[in-house]
Order: C-alpha cells, then sequence, then structure tokens
C-alpha cells in the first residue's frame, strides 16, 4: 500500500502516539452458561477461558501487529521498481502477507463470535467489529487492482491506502485496548507485553519513516562525492592545458 510522503510521514507519528497505552480499557464478557455448585468445575471453565482469551489476543496481534504491518514495508520497499521480477517479488509477498493477516483476523473473529458474549458495549469489541469488516472490504480492493496507466488507477489507489491507513491505526489502538481487557479479565499484569509491544510499533514507524530518506540519502551522498571531485578535476585540466600552452610556446 503506498502512500504520498507527507501522508506516510503523518501515519507513522500517528501509529507511535497511538501505541502509547493511554486509552480506556473494556472487558470481554462471556456467557457461561448455568453456574455450578463445584468449586473444581468453576477452575477448569476459567480456566478454558483464560486460554481462549490467550489464543483470540494471539491470533489478532499475528494477523493486525506483525503480518500486516510487514505487508506494508514490503510493499513500500517496492517504491522505485518500475517493473521486473524484483517487483513482482515484492507485490507477491505483500499480498501472501496480507491473505495470511485476513485469516488470522477471521479465525480470531470467529473465536470471538463464538465464545465470548459479545454485547458491543466497549471500545474494544465495537473497534473490532469494525476492523472486521474493514479488513474483508480492503482485502476484495486488492483482487480487484487495476492494471498501471489505467483510468481507474488513481481512485483505487487511494481508496486502497485509505482503507490499509485505518486497519493499521485501529489494529494498533485495539491491540492495546485488548490487552487492557485481558488484564481487568483475569487481574493479570500486561506490563511486560505493552512494552514489547510498543518498541514493536515504534521500530515499524521508524523503518517505515527511514524508508522514505533512503533514496534521499544516497542522492546526497552522490551530489556530495561529484562536488568533492569537481575541484580536483578543474584543477586538473587546467593544469594540463597550461602545460599544453607551455609546450606549444
Amino acid at each position: 500500500m503506498l502512500v504520498p510522503h507527507k501522508v506516510c510521514f503523518r501515519m507513522s507519528m500517528l501509529l507511535v502516539v497511538f501505541s502509547l497505552p493511554m486509552f480506556a480499557g473494556s472487558s470481554q464478557e462471556r456467557n457461561v452458561g448455568s453456574q455450578t455448585s463445584s468449586n473444581t468445575d468453576a477452575h477448569k471453565v476459567s480456566s478454558r477461558l483464560l486460554f481462549e482469551i490467550t489464543l483470540h489476543g494471539f491470533l489478532l496481534w499475528a494477523s493486525l501487529g506483525l503480518l500486516m504491518p510487514l505487508g506494508v514495508l514490503i510493499i513500500r520497499m517496492s517504491k522505485g521498481e518500475a517493473c521486473g521480477r524484483r517487483l513482482k517479488t515484492y507485490v507477491r509477498a505483500h499480498a501472501i502477507l496480507q491473505m495470511l493477516s485476513v485469516l488470522l483476523a477471521t479465525a480470531g473473529a470467529i473465536m470471538s463470535i463464538k465464545n465470548f458474549g459479545n454485547l458491543f458495549n466497549n471500545h474494544h469489541q465495537r473497534i473490532g467489529l469494525v476492523l472486521y469488516g474493514i479488513i474483508w472490504l480492503q482485502a476484495l480492493i486488492g483482487f480487484l487492482r487495476p492494471v498501471r496507466g489505467s483510468k481507474g488507477r488513481s481512485p483505487w489507489f487511494f481508496s486502497h491506502w485509505t482503507l490499509g491507513t485505518t486497519v493499521s491505526l485501529l489494529g494498533v489502538i485495539n491491540i492495546y485496548s485488548g490487552l487492557l481487557a485481558y488484564s481487568k479479565k483475569t487481574s493479570r499484569s500486561i506490563r511486560l507485553w505493552v512494552i514489547l509491544f510498543t518498541v514493536e510499533v515504534s521500530f515499524i514507524s521508524f523503518f517505515y519513516l527511514l524508508q522514505d530518506k533512503l533514496e534521499y540519502i544516497q542522492k546526497q551522498g552522490v551530489i556530495l562525492g561529484n562536488e568533492r571531485s569537481r575541484p580536483i578535476d578543474q584543477t586538473a585540466s587546467h593544469g594540463v592545458k597550461q602545460e599544453s600552452f607551455i609546450e606549444s610556446g
């Protein structure tokens, strides 16, 4: 998903800002059926619920927190590639990672519908519902990609980039709200996971920004090298002219 330079900068900055764990938390609720009178049965239900919540969180992190950002970075690396094998490799890798991301997110959504009592009365569940819809819409638009240079390429590009940006931002936000929901549900500390995910998001944002600057830095090196070589070349050529003039005289 290619983005303009200025918008890319703003998006990356937003990613870093949104990566700060300062969102209002939400809790996931589940209908576990009739209450049991046995403490052992209650413990079994609690353990099962804990496993389901953990697996749900892992699937959504792998989808929206890892594979999808990697797909974005890979397609950004194709910038400047007009055609050829390298461009096809970038596009295929991007498509594969994004489809895997869609499948994992779908699996997480099915788990949520099947195992959790979703009342959609908190931010985490509402954002998740919006995300599931946008992810599949984005996948459909990706399959309908027009050929470069065609009339419909520009509106397709804008819609594909807009949806991709929306998914990236909402995905990061919802992973943090999911961690807070997990902490409230299980009373377990999430400090380590918040730190690790923040480091990951910050690194991805930095690398995303760096890709815009790599070509500029390389060009600056070439220009600087040319500027340093010019005075020497001019002096040498001037010296040759003087020697030729003396010999002819």
